[in-house]
């Protein structure tokens, strides 16, 4: 196979980061973390083959973390009631224990169209835009990894301390040429490779997880999973703020001038909404989707599960990964800084 240039490679980038579309269809995945001794290396083989569920898939990224994930659906609620299905039996079929909370390594990824070129709130550089100030509010609000072994790491998110020095938005404008940037100033296989070729750059692109990526779709990846069903307010919250063009315009001006504040993703993964400056944008960003969820006349269940974990986290100035570290002190501690 031939060689790819760098300059090559930033070409297919560009041309192949998105595909315009109108917001509207909803993906998610959601990570199972597990317990010792996880996965034998059979089961790993297997899943390697992506076994089919009610509507998606198993997978396994490593022998203690299985991964679910649905197919593209037609709005919302029919994401979340595949997703239901399909959480159902993969702990059972995996013939594994789930890893207590609080631990490193699981999130869930809410994927969503790319836009249309052009402006407006639906157009793919305002969405581009909107969800790289929206991730670290997000990555605060759902912040629930400060464990590792055990132990308290520092971070409410250790999973998310990875990107403590990822700028909230790229001073590039493009999207497309943004994430060309991104990707080949990312350390990986196409970087390694003394003779790169497409092989190793397609490597390298799927082996990347920043907070926000272009895979045709968007691709939203900063949450934390939440403790019981709370995955379905990180689809619902994510996705009307984004999809719904009265809270993508209300969240484009809650979020814009956290593009300016410093070391903000550093800010969310260790204090995450004992932040003033996230917890303010997480009130305003909880509030208006839960206000877009009771417009849209969505279910009770969904609102109510929403309202919850708002008063609960959010209107507190709290995340889960506050009880966790309760539950092992007795009183939450400010992280040290």
């Amino acid at each position: 196979m031939t060689t790819l240039t760098e300059q090559a490679a930033a070409l297919l980038l560009t041309e192949h980061a998105f595909s315009p579309a109108t917001p509207g269809f909803v993906g998610a995945e959601v990570d199972l973390p597990l317990g010792p001794p996880g996965l034998p290396d059979a089961l790993l083989t297997a899943l390697a083959l992506r076994p089919v569920l009610r509507h998606g898939f198993l997978t396994a990224r490593s022998a203690r973390l299985a991964v679910v994930s649905g197919p593209p659906s037609p709005g919302l609620e029919t994401c979340l009631d595949r997703m239901a299905d399909d959480l159902a039996d993969p702990l059972p079929l995996l013939g594994a224990a789930a890893a207590p909370e609080g631990h490193d390594g699981g999130g869930v990824r809410v994927s969503l169209e790319a836009g249309l070129d052009g402006g407006g709130p639906l157009g793919l550089r305002r969405r581009w835009a909107l969800a790289n100030t929206l991730a670290p509010v997000l990555a605060a609000a759902f912040a629930n990894s400060p464990l590792r072994d055990g132990q308290p790491t520092g971070w409410r998110s250790t999973r998310q301390s990875r990107h403590r020095d990822h700028p909230v938005l790229s001073p590039i404008a493009d999207p497309r040429a943004a994430w060309a940037a991104y990707v080949l100033g990312a350390d990986g296989p196409f970087r390694a490779a003394a003779r790169p070729r497409l092989s190793d750059l397609v490597r390298h692109v799927d082996a990347l997880r920043p907070p926000v990526a272009a895979r045709g779709h968007l691709e939203i990846d900063v949450a934390d999973r939440p403790p019981g069903d709370g995955w379905r307010v990180v689809v619902a919250v994510t996705s009307v703020l984004l999809d719904d063009p009265r809270a993508a315009a209300a969240a484009e001006e809650i979020t814009a001038p956290l593009a300016a504040e410093p070391r903000l993703w550093e800010r969310a993964a260790r204090d995450a909404l004992t932040d003033p400056v996230l917890a303010a944008a997480a009130r305003g960003c909880f509030v208006e989707a839960y206000g877009t969820l009771s417009r849209h006349g969505a279910r009770r269940d969904l609102r109510d599960a929403v309202a919850e974990f708002t008063e609960r986290y959010v209107m507190r100035g709290r995340c889960p990964a506050d009880e966790v570290l309760a539950a092992r002190t007795g009183e939450v501690r400010p992280v040290r800084r």
